[in-house]
This record gives C-alpha cells, sequence and structure tokens, in this order.
C-alpha cells in the first residue's frame, strides 16, 4: 500500500506539470535528466519494473515499486499509467523521504 502523502505529492507534481509517465516518456525525460524519482507500480508487467530498476542504477534515479497502476494513474489524473517520473527535485526529495520511513510534512 502506498502511502497517502505520497500520492498527494504526485498530484501536486502533476498540477505543477512536473510530472512525466508512461514507459517512453519517462525513458525520454530520463535521458535528458529531468527524471528526479520514479515510481512503478507493483501490477505493472516484470518487463517494465526491470527495465527501469536497469535504468535507474545507470542514470542514478532512485525508484519506489509500490501501489497499484490504477490508484497511481487516479493521483496524477490519468488513467493506466504504471510509470511515473517526478521531475521536480523538491519534491522528489519529500517523496523519498517519506518512502524510507522519515515523515517530513505534516
Amino acid at each position: 500500500m502506498i502511502n497517502n502523502k505520497i500520492l498527494g505529492l504526485m498530484g501536486l507534481a502533476a498540477r505543477a506539470r512536473k510530472v512525466c509517465f508512461g514507459a517512453d516518456s519517462v525513458e525520454t525525460q530520463i535521458k535528458k535528466k529531468k527524471v528526479h524519482i520514479m515510481i512503478v507500480a507493483k501490477d505493472a508487467s516484470d518487463r517494465t519494473k526491470d527495465k527501469f530498476k536497469k535504468i535507474g542504477q545507470e542514470y542514478a534515479i532512485p525508484i519506489i515499486i509500490e501501489g497499484e497502476i490504477e490508484v497511481l494513474s487516479k493521483a496524477i489524473g490519468k488513467s493506466n499509467k504504471a510509470i511515473i517520473g517526478i521531475e521536480d527535485s523538491n519534491l522528489a526529495s519529500e517523496i523519498q523521504k517519506i518512502n524510507n520511513g522519515g515523515e517530513l510534512i505534516g
């Protein structure tokens, strides 16, 4: 179960137009060094998860594999998005802190 605060921050990033979603878009933005953290749905295909784990290691980008496609997609106001890249460094670091157990907001 993904933390509701993470979903809230993803929604905030989406409203600020600081997200990319979908495998091709996220991969392109990673190569442009714009993505600071990736969130991949647990129910995404194994191929997708493996591919983005490798890309994450190659470009030193943290990856969170959590939540379901439907929940993550709803958080950013889209549908059927298995991978989301956060392009705002501050929001990405907040998401990382919350994911690691340290609550900074609230």
